[in-house]
C-alpha cells in the first residue's frame, strides 16, 4: 500500500538477467504490475514488455486507489480448482460467497495465490497449512489481526475437490489424474497455473491413447466381481525412453491418485533378488523346490496354491513363486543384504526424506528375510 505501483529493484533484476541472457527476465513485481501483466500486457519475457508494464502500472497507481487495484487483482487471478477470481474461489473451496467467509477461510484463499494447485489443502495439506500460518502471522505483525484471536484459530474445513464442478467433464474420469500429474510436473519446472490458463500453451504428453484405453479396460475387467472397496492402479512405461504410455490412478479423476500412493513392492522385488543371485554366479537354470515351507512358525506359500514342483528359477519368476525365491535367497551369500545392495545399485534410494534409511529394519540392523518377497 506504500509502493508507487512498480518495483525499481525488480525492474533492475529484469534488466540484469536480460543482459546476461538468463531465463528469469521478468523480475519481481508489485500487485499493480501483476494485475497489468495478467490483464493487459501478458507475460512475455522481454524488456519491451517489462517497460510497458512499468509505464502502465505507474499511471494506474496514480489514478486508482490501492483498494481498487487489489480488488481488480483478486477478481482476475487464478486460485486453482478452475476458479478465476475471489468469488469463484470462495465457492470452489468453501461453497459460499465471499462476504460469508471467515478470517480463517479468507487466509486459505490468500495462501493459495502463491501456487494455486500446489497449495490446495486437499492436494498438499502440510504446505497449505504452513502458508496459511504465514498469512495469519503476517496479519498479526501488520496489526490487522489480534494475536490472541490468531492463537485460537483452527484450519477450516474445505469442500472436497470431488464435489467441485471444474467445468470439464473429462476431469471426473481416470484422465483427470493424468492432468493433475502433468500440472504437478509443469509446476516443478516453473510453469504456473496462470501461464497455463492465459498463455495459450499446448502441452504434449507421452500418453498413448490406445495404451491408455487398454489400461482402463484391463482394470475394469480385473475388478469385476471384486469387493466395491477394492482399488487398483496401473502405469506402463516404455523401457527404452522412460516415457509413461498409460496411467490409471483410479476411476475418480478428482479423487485420490492410487498410482502415487505408497504400497509394498510385493513380487516386483523378486527381480532385484534374481539380479543379486546372478551377480553371485547362480544361473537361471538353477532348480528350486516350490512347495510351501515353515520358517520359525511363519508359513511361506504361493498365491492360490500355485506350484511347479521343482523347477528353474527362471520358471519360478514367470509364475512368481514366493517359495522358490525364498529358498534361492537362503542359498545366497548373505542373501538379504545382497538383495538390498543390488536394489540400491539399480536405483532404490539409500534414504527417503521424511522416511529415513530404506531396505533396513528400524534399528538399522539391516534387511529382514522378507526382502526378496518385497516385505
Amino acid at each position: 500500500y506504500s509502493n508507487p505501483g512498480f518495483s525499481v529493484t525488480g525492474f533492475g533484476r529484469a534488466l540484469r538477467d536480460n543482459v546476461l541472457g538468463r531465463d528469469s527476465a521478468g523480475g519481481g513485481s508489485t500487485i499493480t504490475q501483476q494485475y497489468v501483466k495478467n490483464a493487459v500486457v501478458g507475460s512475455e519475457r522481454t524488456l519491451t514488455r517489462k517497460m510497458r508494464e512499468l509505464v502502465i502500472s505507474s499511471k494506474m497507481a496514480r489514478q486508482w486507489s490501492k483498494d481498487d487495484i487489489l480488488a481488480a487483482y483478486l477478481n482476475t487471478i487464478y486460485f486453482g480448482r478452475g476458479a478465476y477470481g475471489i468469488a469463484a474461489a470462495s465457492t470452489a473451496y468453501f461453497g459460499k460467497s465471499v462476504d460469508q467467509l471467515s478470517v480463517e477461510e479468507g487466509a486459505v484463499l490468500a495462501a493459495t495465490i502463491q501456487q494455486p494447485s500446489g497449495l490446495d489443502p486437499e492436494v498438499n495439506p502440510t504446505g497449505a497449512q504452513s502458508r496459511w500460518n504465514y498469512v495469519l502471522d503476517g496479519m498479526v505483525s501488520q496489526g490487522q489481526l489480534d494475536a490472541t484471536q490468531r492463537a485460537a484459530m483452527q484450519y477450516p474445513q474445505w469442500v472436497p475437490i470431488s464435489q467441485v464442478d471444474s467445468g470439464d467433464a473429462a476431469d471426473a474420469g481416470p484422465n483427470g489424474l493424468i492432468k493433475a500429474q502433468v500440472l504437478r510436473e509443469l509446476s516443478a519446472v516453473g510453469v504456473s497455473d496462470q501461464d497455463l490458463n492465459t498463455e495459450g500453451l499446448q502441452i504434449t504428453t507421452t500418453i498413448d491413447p490406445r495404451a491408455q484405453a487398454a489400461a482402463v479396460e484391463a482394470v475394469d475387467n480385473n475388478l469385476q466381481g471384486e469387493p466395491s472397496e477394492l482399488r487398483t492402479a496401473s502405469v506402463s512405461i516404455d523401457p527404452r525412453s522412460g516415457a509413461v504410455r498409460s496411467y490409471y490412478g483410479g476411476a475418480d479423476g478428482r479423487g485420490f491418485d492410487f498410482a502415487q500412493s505408497g504400497l509394498q513392492t510385493g513380487s516386483s522385488f523378486k527381480v532385484f533378488g534374481l539380479a543379486a543371485a546372478l551377480d553371485q554366479g547362480i544361473p537361471l537354470s538353477k532348480m528350486y523346490d516350490s512347495s510351501s515351507l515353515d520358517v520359525n512358525g511363519i508359513q511361506i506359500s504361493n498365491v492360490e496354491g500355485e506350484s511347479c514342483g521343482t523347477c528353474t528359477i527362471a520358471e519360478a519368476l514367470k509364475r512368481s513363486l514366493n517359495t522358490s525365491f525364498y529358498r534361492m535367497m537362503l542359498g545366497m551369500d548373505n542373501g538379504p543384504q545382497a538383495i538390498a545392495d543390488m536394489a540400491h545399485k539399480l536405483g532404490i534410494p539409500q534414504e527417503i526424506e521424511g522416511v529415513g534409511p530404506t531396505l533396513t529394519e528400524p534399528d538399522n540392523a539391516g534387511p529382514n528375510y522378507g526382502i526378496v518377497l518385497g516385505q
